[in-house]
Order: structure tokens, then C-alpha cells, then sequence
């Protein structure tokens, strides 16, 4: 008998690390793209809830060789001691994953810097 690998899944969660707590309401939308032509197409979107997790995101299509996760942050930082204007708009972070997977890829966001790492 031959087992298929299963799909890749993918979770998130941005801490605000210059408030020291979780950002809620932050949309997250999650893209794939193959080995095909290259594109992204749209696999999925949320947003953090009050513990700034997105529990929803959708698992990957088989065949999906890359996945991106955009963080909308210019909502959410022109609220913040920035001067009412975001440096970071959007932060945009693209991984390679592999069937069977579970990628958490955690966001750090501040006004003017950012960090991403892959979680466990």
C-alpha cells in the first residue's frame, strides 16, 4: 500500500515587540505558487485574532513549492507612536515547503523594523 504524503499546512502569529503583546487585527493573506510558471496564486486569507494568531489559514495545494504569507501592517502601525504613518506597509515573506510540513513562521513587528523566523 503507498501513502500519499499530506499537505503541507502553514500557521502564523506577529507579536508587537514594541508594545510587548500580540497584534490583533493584522489581515494575513497566504499565496502558493508550483514549479509551473512561477505565479502565486491565492491560497487563503485571516487575520490575527487577540492573541495575534491566524488559526484558519487553509493547508497548501499539492504541488505547491512555495508559499508567501503578506502581513497588512499599515493599519495596525499607524496606531502606534509612529506619527500616525507606517514605515512598514505590508511585510511580505516567501519560504520554500515540502509536502507532509507544518510551517509556523512567526512575525515580530515593531514601527520601523521587522523579523521572521520558521517556529515550531
Amino acid at each position: 500500500m503507498s501513502t500519499q504524503p499530506t499537505s503541507a499546512s502553514v500557521s502564523t502569529h506577529v507579536l508587537d515587540t514594541a508594545a510587548g503583546r500580540p497584534a490583533a487585527g493584522i489581515a494575513v493573506e497566504l499565496a502558493v505558487r508550483d514549479r509551473g510558471d512561477g505565479a502565486w496564486t491565492a491560497a487563503g486569507a485571516s487575520s490575527t485574532d487577540a492573541d495575534g494568531r491566524c488559526t484558519d489559514l487553509p493547508p497548501l495545494p499539492a504541488g505547491a513549492v512555495h508559499a508567501r504569507l503578506r502581513f497588512e501592517a499599515e493599519t495596525y502601525l499607524s496606531h502606534e507612536p509612529a506619527d500616525g504613518a507606517a514605515f512598514f506597509p505590508e511585510v511580505t515573506v516567501a519560504f520554500a515547503v515540502a509536502p507532509g510540513e507544518h510551517y509556523h513562521v512567526p512575525l515580530l513587528l515593531s514601527p520601523f523594523g521587522y523579523s521572521v523566523y520558521r517556529g515550531s
